[in-house]
């Protein structure tokens, strides 16, 4: 479905999803940032104390990994509604802040390297 649905059918079933429930009052940009992080963060347990290997093998498990993708679906949900509130164009955003990142990160620099760009 990722090649069929565009963002912007994204953020309307989130719209809609929520206008119909009346939570536009309890969407302003603090909280919905605060839902983006206790999302990630949900998502985060999964991958906490675990090795690089266990990791990738706690994925092969369907059941953990329906949780997994469960967790990226509400981390998403919480953006998506985000960028919907606020007026975000998020392939915009995306656009201009790889032009940035091209910029912080020249590949004959960052190639193979995990440094942050000031460490380059």
């Amino acid at each position: 479905m990722d090649k069929k649905t565009t963002i912007n059918q994204l953020k309307n079933i989130v719209q809609q999803f929520c206008e119909v429930r009346d939570w536009d009052q309890y969407h302003g940009p603090k909280d919905l940032s605060i839902g983006v992080v206790t999302e990630a963060a949900e998502l985060l347990d999964h991958f906490r104390f675990k090795t690089e290997d266990e990791a990738r093998n706690y994925l092969k498990n369907p059941k953990k990994r329906l949780e997994v993708e469960h967790e990226v679906a509400d981390t998403l949900f919480m953006l998506l509604r985000f960028a919907q509130m606020a007026n975000i164009d998020l392939s915009h955003a995306l656009s201009r802040k790889m032009v940035i990142n091209n910029k912080k990160y020249p590949v004959h620099k960052s190639k193979g390297s995990n440094k942050k760009y000031n460490d380059l």
